[in-house]
């Protein structure tokens, strides 16, 4: 059974810094993509970032460029999310998502939910100011 868990979530102020990971199980893909999303209370569910295990191909909705990093440690099948320089609308719970079709590189399309075959439960990053 394929498995998704996140962690590292927790309350961080603003201008801080926090640092999720997404461990797999369960599957033995090797080319999937990892991406991971976020939702605000009250809010739809919105892509921040995805990754390639195949070529390391990475992108990031406008909202977190140059804040958010995503990386991969493929023998691990961990995927980490480091949030930098968080900002109060960086609150939400945070979820990581598998898609096994894998195609490379990644690009916009990978920040949308409906390529994702399987989700972990979340979560919850407070920013507080």
């Amino acid at each position: 059974e394929v498995q998704l868990v996140e962690s590292g979530g927790a309350l961080a102020e603003v201008g801080g810094s926090l640092r999720l990971s997404c461990v797999a199980s369960g599957f033995y893909f090797t080319d999937y993509v990892i991406g991971w999303f976020r939702q605000a209370p009250g809010k739809a569910r919105e892509g921040v970032s995805c990754i390639s295990v195949s070529d390391d191909s990475t992108d990031y909705a406008d909202s977190v460029k140059g804040r958010f990093t995503i990386s991969s440690d493929r023998a691990k099948k961990t995927v980490y999310l480091h949030l930098n320089n968080l900002k109060s609308e960086d609150t939400g719970v945070y979820y990581c998502a598998l898609d096994v079709q894998g195609y490379y590189p990644v690009d916009q399309d990978l920040l949308k939910p409906g390529p994702y075959d399987h989700w972990g439960q979340g979560t919850l990053v407070t920013v507080s100011s």
